[in-house]
């Protein structure tokens, strides 16, 4: 417990280590880190649907300019993703609410740039179910907090054991507007756990971000920075996308459950840069998922870097 409870503290604190983005030209090193942790306790307060993630990026290469290479597997990322869906109703839920479902995934994706264009691209390899642990693991942290803890009948029902490939790009292009503000229009997609097509647009307004790397989290669309350019200073972000999404694991058409025709996400948020320590707070309001979900909801998502 000792070291389960270490590395949450690690998660939530920042208080890992900071690696430096200029590694030596020519030698491949780790040369950024990224982390985001999404719950709904710090959203609408509730705990339903997308309630908590935890994802986090390791960067490798060969250094880093300020720009993206224009070779593929110049730039490599380790992704992992660590998330927990649940119904509404924690003891006693609707028979027509989501399973409960617990996923754990990993995977590399490259990061480059053509003809103006920023891709990624990679794939990530899912475990699903109860192996994952994760019923276990919400229940002791609800039981040590004071909340609900997933039922019996709840985690009888979750979605079952899988492991999922899932293969995912997304290409974007950064449109300076002024000097101190950027829009940047996408299109992604993936195939694997779901399959979908998404559009939208992140607008920046600040310094803080320029000449990094940001991963967007799969969850709220949210960019978190990875390989860091520590300028002091706030940056403000907004953005939006809608998905198209054929087929879920998580709400699968043999359970009964009916996709929504558009699966919509609106965020803002704030980078705070200081001399060492570094803040991001931001707001994700998911929309429906599937045609019994009554109402979309509001998460939370938050990373802080603290140096002693």
């Amino acid at each position: 417990m000792r070291r389960l409870w270490g590395a949450l503290l690690s998660v939530f604190t920042g208080c890992a280590v900071a690696v430096s983005a200029t590694a030596e030209t020519g030698k491949w090193s780790q040369i950024g880190y990224g982390r985001l942790v999404v719950n709904d306790v710090i959203g609408d307060g509730q705990d339903r649907w997308r309630t908590g993630s935890v994802a986090s990026s390791r960067i490798f290469g060969r250094g880093w300019d300020g720009s993206l290479p224009t070779t593929a597997g110049e730039v490599l990322e380790f992704r992992f993703l660590g998330e927990i869906m649940a119904p509404s109703n924690l003891s006693t839920p609707s028979a027509t609410d989501r399973p409960y479902a617990g996923s754990l995934s990993f995977g590399m994706h490259t990061h480059f740039r053509s003809r103006g264009l920023q891709v990624s691209l990679g794939g990530d390899l899912s475990v699903v179910g109860p192996q994952t642990r994760l019923d276990e693991l919400q229940s002791g942290l609800h039981d040590f907090f004071g909340f609900v803890e997933p039922s019996a009948a709840v985690k009888a029902g979750q979605v079952g054991n899988q492991v999922v490939p899932t293969l995912n790009f997304e290409i974007g292009r950064d449109v300076a507007l002024t000097g101190a503000m950027t829009l940047r229009p996408f299109v992604a997609g993936q195939a694997g756990t779901e399959t979908l097509l998404r559009i939208g647009a992140d607008l920046t307004i600040g310094a803080v971000g320029q000449g990094e790397l940001l991963v967007r989290d799969p969850v709220t669309g949210h960019r978190y920075r990875t390989i860091k350019n520590p300028v002091p200073g706030f940056s403000w972000v907004v953005g939006g996308d809608v998905a198209k999404v054929h087929d879920s694991i998580y709400l699968p058409g043999s359970g009964g459950y009916t996709l929504t025709d558009a699966r919509s996400r609106l965020r803002a948020g704030v980078h705070w840069q200081g001399r060492e320590n570094t803040v991001f707070y931001g707001l994700t309001w998911l929309g429906e998922e599937f045609s019994a979900q009554s109402e979309g909801q509001l998460v939370g998502a938050v990373r802080v870097d603290v140096k002693f």
